[in-house]
Formats: C-alpha cells, sequence, structure tokens
C-alpha cells in the first residue's frame, strides 16, 4: 500500500505529465514549444511530426503511387514546410538535427498558435498536438 499525499506536485510541470505515469505509453505528440531569448525575443520549436505526416501536396514527398494518404500516409518534407511557415508567418527560421527527436523546425517569434491552426488545417488531428510554453 502506498500513500497517496506523500507524492510532489509540480505546479510548472505541462499538463498531463504525471508523476506515476507508465514509461512504456508514448503517443506519437507534436509539440510546440515557446523559448524566451533574450528581452522580449522569443523562439518557437517544432518538433515531433511524425516522418509520415501527410499534409498538402506542397508539403510532402510523394513516395510510390499507390500509397494511401492518410494523416501518416505520405513523408514530409522538412524545408518545404519551413519555407512554407516563413513565407505564411513572416519570419524566420531554420532546421536543426537533433540526435533524440531528428529534425526539429525553429521559428523567431511566438508561432505557436499560428502553427497548430496551420497543422489542424492540413488535417492533423488537434489531440496529437501539444502546445508548451508561458
Amino acid at each position: 500500500m502506498s500513500i497517496q499525499n506523500l507524492n510532489t506536485y509540480d505546479p510548472f510541470a505541462d499538463e498531463g505529465d504525471a508523476i506515476g505515469d507508465e514509461v512504456g505509453t508514448q503517443q506519437n505528440y507534436i509539440h510546440i514549444r515557446v523559448q524566451q531569448r533574450n528581452g522580449r525575443k522569443t523562439l518557437t520549436t517544432l518538433q515531433g511530426l511524425p516522418k509520415g505526416a501527410s499534409l498538402s501536396p506542397d508539403y510532402v514527398w510523394h513516395g510510390p503511387p499507390d500509397a494511401d494518404c492518410d494523416w501518416l500516409g505520405a513523408e514530409y518534407d522538412p524545408k518545404k514546410l519551413l519555407k512554407a511557415f516563413k513565407k505564411e508567418f513572416a519570419c524566420n527560421g531554420t532546421l536543426v538535427d537533433d540526435e533524440e527527436n531528428g529534425q526539429i523546425i525553429q521559428l523567431q517569434g511566438d508561432q505557436r498558435l499560428k502553427i497548430s491552426n496551420f497543422l489542424i488545417e492540413e488535417g492533423i488531428p488537434k489531440s496529437t498536438i501539444k502546445l508548451h510554453g508561458f
């Protein structure tokens, strides 16, 4: 028997991050985070977009012609996606290669809501997008 009231509570932890979660129960989430730079400058990062995320034809590599295109159908092209973000949001951005998380898209400014709305319009379910930050 364990005592439940001795668990620590972190008020700054992201929603859904509980201390007693199982280790192997990770779902493929798309994480959109904002980081404070210096002064009022911020940096928005997009990570966890699966290799098979299907977006509109301008942002994807189509693969074999007989492949079905549901939300995990075709591979996205991060360079084209970054170019579309930069053009639509009027900001600068870059691709960062990370060993653990793959390619991360970084954009200047707080672009969290714009990115999430863009991804939802492209057919990615809202339940798979997690917004982090202040």
